[in-house]
């Protein structure tokens, strides 16, 4: 995977400039709101099923919960069906390739992308949005320039975005690597703060619309 021709990890073609605009805050939150809501009225006997089958299938508590950093660098506890094993997070924070913590029904549900959707109760709590870059760790966030930190800080995080869909195979490009840490916070970060900044930048409802759409049609062709 070729790392951008950058110096601090951000190529200078998506630096934030004076001519950079972005759509309505109220107007993206009242759009979240209401295609949540309307969202989990369709889908809890969904969202019920698959929480009695994590449960079934493994011991331990239907929910995942993480600390994550959301906008303005508060932090929030990220809800996501869990699909690893108990204390799993104790071998690290990455999940590589065929990940031995990974259960029956986790498997199914990761690639899928059903795990992320308890992330909804995030957008209706407010700590996130449907779209917008996908809420990191601590450690992994302490590696963001300063400058673009502040960028992509500056919009909620959300369950979807362009590098969600075009990097959604990264897990196999850390399997490949003897040193996936390295290769995360070196190459792949780095490509992930690109389209954040970018995103951040120049939001827009329409853009929102498309991300959504395409998130779904990568998921059903995957």
């Amino acid at each position: 995977m070729k790392k951008p021709d950058t110096t601090d990890g951000v190529s200078d073609s998506l630096r934030p400039t004076l001519a950079a605009t972005h759509g309505s805050p109220l107007l993206k939150r009242l759009f979240d709101l209401v295609a949540v809501l309307a969202g989990l009225w369709l889908i809890w006997p969904l969202l019920l099923a698959i929480a009695l089958w994590v449960k079934l299938d493994s011991p331990g508590p239907v929910f995942f919960r993480q600390v994550r950093v959301g906008r303005g660098g508060q932090l929030f506890r990220i809800h996501k069906f869990r699909t690893m094993q108990l204390n799993a997070e104790a071998a690290g924070q990455l999940t590589v390739g065929t990940d031995r913590r990974v259960t029956r029904a986790g498997r199914l549900l990761r690639k899928s992308k059903l795990d992320e959707l308890p992330q909804l109760l995030d957008v209706l709590f407010g700590d996130m949005s449907l779209v917008g870059p996908r809420p990191e760790v601590p450690k992994y966030v302490a590696h963001y320039p300063e400058g673009v930190r502040d960028i992509v800080l500056s919009v909620r995080p959300g369950i979807t975005d362009w590098a969600s869909i075009r990097m959604i195979d990264e897990n196999e490009i850390l399997g490949r690597s003897p040193d996936p840490e390295r290769v995360y916070i070196e190459q792949i970060l780095p490509q992930k703060l690109a389209y954040y900044v970018r995103y951040a930048q120049s939001y827009s409802l329409l853009e929102d619309v498309q991300i959504i759409v395409a998130t779904l049609l990568k998921i059903v062709t995957r």
